[in-house]
């Protein structure tokens, strides 16, 4: 089927969680306006769906090939990268000092969500790269930045993040490939990573990977690990492209899902040694790479969007079309269309729901973002960088699970043509699992979220935000609008839970850590389920106020549904996490075979 992107819904997730008119009231977005933001959103929905969504199918039917040290991509692929490039695209975000435009991140992750619908395994590539810019303009030298930047903003090279080796998955510290460094300001890597996505493809001229490796006297442990800029090719003094490094693709991973992705193992060294340079300073690369982990974090979240989003147009159009049983209460006995029965309709709001709540929350986490970096005040800048951090955990796992759920659930309203390929619910289920796993799995995100974002300023930041949950829900009661059911009395209710599980964990944490960790993931489903529902709420309330219409029926109506059918699971979520600790440990590792 073919894919739409749901502007309005991604405009007034901007707009109600994203914090975008704000942005443009204090003057923080040099000049931007909501319609120009609009016409971004729009000319990118227009290119998802007539230059990518068309090759989704191909790609995971045909998927990458590798011949010697070489991946081809499917077909068309190459082509439509070069126009996502001559568009433009490429350059959203980017610094304008380095060929970028300079958008803000909640308009580059509004935008992110539209390839990674379209095309998820297309939308891997430049996600990558965007992370790898990232880094290099934070910690890369002066000559780094005028070598690769430019390059690497136009789309013309694009970029990796080289983490994983067979023995070091998410256990970074663990890890074994080496530098050497040379005497003259460059490093040789010797080293297997795994799992790098991108690591070789036929799309660009050259590939930026950022090694993470050791030093021979590091110390152990993450302490020990330095980032490095290694080339697929070595660039000359005028910018033109050099000698091959040593560094080669040596097997691509064979796959449940974004076939089209190609999945490397990557040798370096393999001869005298790959040259790298150094990004940031010696010892300190796992600082230096978590800048591009966090991106990357909040990016796979909205992939966790997009593939619901994807999942749930193809579910409705099916049951739009799918006849089977009647209608009921029509004595004729005719057939007919499957979204009439009240089963199905469940299955579709869930998915529509929980799409939107997800995108609401990486949209919020967005914002915090770009507030971070544009507020005129200090202390503005510094308490959005801690509600970024603490939202990021959230809108990664949350979401990706989201993606997961969703695209389970449209096999189930597919039927059994959901369990065949041609249909293409199968393919959103497999892309989609892959999700919770990338970019630190989601049990690490939930760990993340208890140990290190809950105590950030004493509590202080999870207080703000709760507050901010509540305030919601005091317009609701204001509103008295009858169409709201009990959403503020449900949703008020998740919150309440959410107090009391954030409570025992700001308890519990410092005397027995391993009971709180155990309850860590109800707790970030907790915590999503509180702020997807919010930010509904506060969606629907907005689109009242802008003066209603079929559009804020619809608002209304899911916010509702959240609320009322998710949020109303918040209490036995917080049970878990109060409760829930002993059950899980009661079994040794050797009583759990």
């Amino acid at each position: 089927m073919t894919y739409r992107a749901p502007v309005d819904d991604i405009l007034l997730a901007l707009k109600t969680a994203g914090g975008l008119p704000a942005m443009i009231d204090k003057d923080l977005l040099a000049g931007l306006d909501e319609d120009t933001i609009k016409s971004v959103i729009e000319e990118a929905a227009k290119f998802g769906g007539d230059v990518l969504a068309p090759l989704n199918r191909v790609g995971d039917a045909e998927g990458c090939k590798l011949e010697g040290d070489k991946v081809t991509t499917p077909k068309g692929w190459k082509a439509a990268y070069e126009q996502f490039i001559a568009a433009g695209w490429s350059t959203l975000p980017c610094d304008e000092a380095h060929g970028g435009q300079g958008l803000p991140e909640v308009v580059s992750m509004a935008v992110g969500e539209i390839w990674n619908a379209a095309n998820l395994a297309f939308g891997l590539c430049p996600l990558l790269t965007q992370g790898a810019i990232d880094a290099v303009t934070a910690h890369g030298s002066d000559e780094l930045k005028r070598i690769y930047l430019g390059k690497m903003v136009s789309g013309e090279w694009s970029g990796t993040m080289n983490l994983t080796e067979p023995q070091a998955g998410s256990d970074v510290g663990a890890l074994r490939s080496k530098a050497v460094a040379q005497g003259d300001g460059t490093y040789r890597i010797h080293g297997t990573k795994i799992f790098i996505t991108y690591g070789e493809h036929d799309m660009t001229d050259n590939i930026i990977h950022l090694v993470l490796a050791r030093l021979p006297d590091a110390p152990a442990g993450t302490r020990g690990i330095s980032l490095f800029l290694v080339p697929k090719f070595l660039v000359n003094e005028d910018g033109t492209l050099g000698a091959r490094n040593d560094v080669k693709c040596v097997g691509l991973e064979h796959k449940l899902g974004i076939h089209a992705s190609p999945t490397c193992v990557m040798a370096y060294g393999e001869g005298e040694g790959a040259i790298g340079y150094l990004i940031g300073e010696e010892n300190r690369g796992l600082n230096t790479m978590f800048i591009m982990m966090n991106q990357a974090r909040l990016a796979v979240g909205v992939q966790g969007v997009a593939i619901a989003e994807r999942a749930t147009q193809a579910a409705i159009a099916y049951a739009n079309e799918r006849k089977q049983g009647s209608k009921l209460g029509d004595k004729s006995g005719a057939m007919t269309e499957i979204i009439n029965h009240a089963d199905v309709r469940r299955n579709i709001m869930t998915m529509k729901a929980m799409t939107q709540g997800a995108r609401a929350i990486c949209m919020a986490t967005a914002g915090q973002l770009d507030m971070s970096h544009l507020a005129k005040d200090e202390g503005e800048r510094a308490q959005a960088a801690a509600l970024a951090a603490l939202l990021t955990p959230i809108a990664k796992a949350f979401s990706t699970d989201i993606g997961c759920e969703v695209a389970s659930i449209g096999v189930q309203v597919h039927g059994g043509m959901g369990f065949i390929e041609e249909t293409g619910a199968a393919q959103y289920m497999r892309d989609a699992r892959i999700l919770p796993i990338y970019e630190g799995t989601n049990g690490i995100q939930a760990m993340d979220l208890v140990a290190r974002k809950l105590p950030l300023e004493g509590g202080k930041t999870v207080q703000k935000l709760i507050g901010q949950f509540k305030q919601t829900v005091a317009e609701l009661g204001a509103s008295n609008l009858p169409a709201f059911g009990k959403t503020a009395e449900r949703l008020d209710g998740c919150i309440d839970a959410l107090i009391g599980a954030s409570a025992y964990m700001g308890k519990t944490l410092p005397t027995n850590p391993e009971a709180a960790l155990a309850g860590a993931t109800p707790y970030l489903l907790l915590f999503g389920l509180a702020a997807g529902g919010s930010y509904l709420a506060r969606g629907a309330l907005a689109a009242v106020r802008d003066g209603g219409g079929s559009g804020s029926a619809e608002q209304v109506a899911l916010a509702r549904f959240f609320a009322e059918n998710l949020c109303s699971g918040g209490a036995g979520l917080a049970a878990s996490v109060i409760d829930g600790a002993d059950g899980v440990l009661s079994l040794s590792p050797a009583q759990l075979g």
